[in-house]
């Protein structure tokens, strides 16, 4: 009989070890996302200047559009580029 010690696997086993995401939003008590705070919506962009996604960025859905409202808006008054390269 094999040992637990013995037992190999196909898949990665430090997958199931992934730190949790969490809304940084919530967990900083942020109520309101300010347009004019470049720097730090850039946290949320890619290099090229897209937007990350709910899935990677570990936003909640009313700060993720929240978050893509103020892009856009800081976007429009050139504040932001819209596209970019190596915009970090």
């Amino acid at each position: 009989m094999a040992r637990q010690n013995d037992i190999k696997y196909l898949a990665n086993t430090r997958i199931q070890n992934r730190e949790k995401k969490y809304c940084r939003f919530k967990k900083m008590g942020i109520k309101y996302v300010d347009y004019k705070d470049a720097e730090f919506l850039k946290k949320f962009l890619n290099e090229q200047g897209k937007m990350l996604p709910r899935r990677i960025s570990g936003n909640s859905l009313k700060f993720q559009r929240k978050v893509a409202h103020a892009i856009k808006k800081a976007r429009q008054m050139a504040l932001l580029p819209y596209v970019t390269d190596l915009l970090k």
